[in-house]
């Protein structure tokens, strides 16, 4: 069930994109939009967003899904080679003010949550304005994963 465009929090954010006004922008891919997550709580999350605006991968055209999710796939190794994780979580998200697809993808690294759970666990933390990178750390995160990207691009 796709909600109307207009009132979707992911299309928003597109919106910021296409128009310049999204500092977290890192590049445009065929299929998506990766970005710096807003938080870096867990160093190094990042967001892939899907252009088109759909809430599962089966609304998707089968040529247009295998290559969101080949582009992924290389997104998180971008992700994975820039920094240095233990393990990669990935999650498809697109619930609430959000029905649209977007990859969540965190580096885990050991104690990044208390129990070594899932980072859903760390609540209202993850998404804290206190881990927002400074525009000097926001830049190079951005050049560290793009230079990634054009060394994986094909």
């Amino acid at each position: 069930m796709n909600m109307d465009k207009n009132n979707c929090f992911v299309c928003n954010r597109i919106d910021t994109i296409k128009n310049g006004t999204n500092p977290y922008f890192v590049r445009e891919l065929e299929t998506g939009y990766v970005v710096i997550g807003d938080s870096q709580r867990i160093k190094g999350y990042t967001v892939f967003i899907c252009k088109e605006h759909a809430t599962e991968l089966h609304h998707l055209s089968k040529e247009f899904r295998n290559r969101f999710l080949q582009e992924m796939a290389l997104v998180a190794e971008a992700v994975f080679n820039t920094f240095k994780p233990d393990k990669l979580n990935y999650e498809l998200i697109g619930k609430g003010n959000a029905r649209h697809m977007h990859w969540h993808i965190f580096p885990r690294y050991s104690g990044d949550t208390m129990d070594g759970g899932p980072v859903w666990k760390l609540g209202k933390e993850l998404f804290s304005e206190d881990y927002a990178p400074s525009e000097s750390e926001l830049k190079k995160l951005k050049e560290i994963l793009n230079d990634e990207l054009d060394k994986l691009s094909y």
